[in-house]
């Protein structure tokens, strides 16, 4: 099954801007050998990466052993297909045997795989080549703080250096805008990989719960966590999807359902299609800067030039709704896949990761119960909503890309998105760049569908796409002066006389093990699980007696 179209004309970008589909064209047909495209890459993050620290661990001789075999193999020809021979980067949160995977973390520092992940072992199997592992926050964890204190410096943005890249696969991101990589794979458990997608004026997808695997994968939250690529533009992703997706044994929540071909429909159009357009979480939810409302709009009247039905759709339930379950469900489920690392290691990991555990251990089993009765509500309502349409566009973030030092601003960015609405829901959504701000940075929307109709995500998204061109244009690695840093707001402690006593946190710490607990972490945790208090609050106080929690993570299918 070829991804590529018939006739795929030769480019004329450096070989490090190529996209996928002209790669692939071009060592298919011998004009380029993958030798030569992988020395491009390792030459451009050689010049590259020191400004934006998208790589952890560069793997320069093992890239180029590689290409010399996918070289040798094309050609003896037993060319593999439209992957082979083509770079690509993975998060620093994916298992590498034999090849150190930190996560970002002095944790792990030094941890190394004894397997692959599965989506690796695909990309192998598809003949191409990986470059290195990509820098992210530590386990995939934050909500746009600073985090200055990890082992590696953050991931800067490729189109300016002193501002966000958002995340938290915020190397893979950066590395694909800039060059250094064709493809990247993230994670993204409630907008790592839209998020840096965004950021970076990239096709970022998050594929239906349970599309890819996730074997492999050092997991966040085991009911939100899907992988997904980042890539230069919509083709890349469907050559992509092509040979990842699949059901995996290894992976319990993988789902058993047919892969079509991603590529078929890329070319034809939206005409036809009922989208629909979801207002609330820009109008009502969030004030959203007014920039990205007029590039949403503008997005939603192209597609309806190009043929389409646009809809009003609405949804009962508000962005902060679902990013409530994402943190009392997710953080929650973070700190029991973790627990160890926790109570031995607290010490060697950064404030946002010991925060995020500390402010979840006075979630009691009653109330995570509670979250996920409602979230399954949550599931139902939304889907009922969007099976009702081919697909639906609505906004991602809906803030302006923040200085690097703005710690609300990047705070903003994360929370005032709404990209945690499909993990909470699992439905596939992709973010797409729609245009440039006044300061010359990406904007984006996102782009959703019916569960595991990933086809019809790329299909209108391949249609936007192709209208605006966007998605040609390369960042400028402009390198503009930091400014002062704006520090964020201590944690709200309004409910701090509905959290657990320092007595009863200190009680829980010690049985659960926990390393140098003291009067400082006591207090910390205190803080902390005021917040926890204040979201604890906002559940609903009634629920129907049948709603049941039990199968959330299988989700329901919307019908046609």
């Amino acid at each position: 099954m070829s991804a590529l179209p018939v006739d795929q004309p030769v480019a004329c970008e450096p070989l490090f801007y190529l996209t996928v589909a002209e790669a692939a064209h071009l060592i298919a047909t011998r004009q380029v050998s993958p030798v030569e495209l992988v020395q491009a890459h390792l030459d451009r993050i050689a010049a590259v990466d020191p400004k934006i620290f998208g790589f952890i661990t560069v793997l320069a001789d093992r890239a180029l052993e590689q290409a010399r075999a996918a070289e040798q193999e094309i050609m003896a020809g037993k060319y593999r297909g439209p992957l082979h021979g083509i770079p690509y980067s993975l998060k620093d949160n994916y298992y590498t045997k034999d090849i150190r995977t930190t996560a970002a973390s002095r944790v792990l520092w030094d941890w190394v795989p004894t397997v692959d992940a599965t989506i690796h072992s695909r990309l192998k199997e598809a003949g191409a080549v990986l470059l290195g592992k990509n820098n992210t926050w530590e386990f995939g964890t934050g909500t746009g703080e600073l985090q200055p204190d990890l082992p590696f410096p953050i991931a800067c943005n490729a189109w300016d250096t002193a501002y966000y890249a958002a995340g938290s696969s915020s190397g893979t991101g950066v590395s694909v805008a800039a060059g250094l990589a064709m493809i990247g794979m993230g994670s993204d458990t409630g907008g790592s990989v839209r998020a840096p997608a965004a950021a970076g004026g990239l096709f970022g997808l998050k594929p239906t719960y349970g599309r890819l695997s996730r074997a492999g994968i050092l997991p966040n939250s085991l009911s939100f966590d899907a992988a997904g690529p980042l890539t230069r533009n919509v083709r890349d992703a469907a050559i992509t999807m092509q040979a990842i997706a699949g059901h995996d044994p290894r992976d319990p929540t993988s789902a058993d359902v047919p892969v079509p071909d991603y590529s078929a429909d890329l070319a034809t159009g939206v005409k036809g299609l009922r989208i629909g357009f979801i207002r609330r979480f820009h109008e009502r939810d969030f004030a959203a800067d007014p920039q990205t409302v007029t590039a949403l709009v503008a997005a939603v009247d192209i597609l309806r030039r190009l043929g389409a039905e646009i809809v009003e759709l609405d949804v009962p339930y508000s962005v902060q709704d679902y990013r409530l379950c994402v943190r009392l469900i997710g953080q929650s489920e973070s700190l029991s896949i973790h627990e160890q690392s926790f109570r031995e290691h607290n010490r060697l990991m950064g404030p946002a990761l010991r925060d995020k555990f500390l402010g979840s251990i006075s979630l009691s089993a009653f109330e995570f119960v509670k979250a996920t009765r409602w979230r399954h509500e949550i599931i139902a309502k939304t889907d009922a909503a969007i099976a009702s349409c081919d697909a639906v566009i609505c906004a991602g973030p809906m803030r302006l890309i923040p200085a690097l030092n703005d710690q609300p601003g990047m705070i903003a960015y994360m929370l005032g998105s709404a990209n945690c609405v499909f993990n909470v829901t699992g439905h596939p959504s992709a973010a797409i760049c729609s245009g440039f701000d006044d300061r010359g940075l990406p904007l984006s929307l996102q782009i959703a569908g019916r569960y595991f109709d990933e086809a019809t995500v790329l299909r209108v998204a391949a249609a936007y796409e192709s209208a605006t061109q966007w998605t040609q244009r390369h960042p400028s690695l402009r390198e503009s002066p930091l400014p002062d840093p704006i520090l964020a707001a201590k944690p709200d402690t309004d409910n701090i006389m509905t959290a657990p006593s320092r007595d009863e946190i200190a009680a829980v710490l010690r049985r659960m093990g926990a390393a140098g607990v003291d009067a400082a972490m006591i207090d910390r945790a205190h803080a902390l699980c005021a917040v926890t208090a204040g979201m604890i609050a906002r559940l609903p106080s009634t629920m129907p007696r049948d709603t049941d929690s039990a199968h959330v993570l299988q989700l329901p299918r919307s019908v046609d």
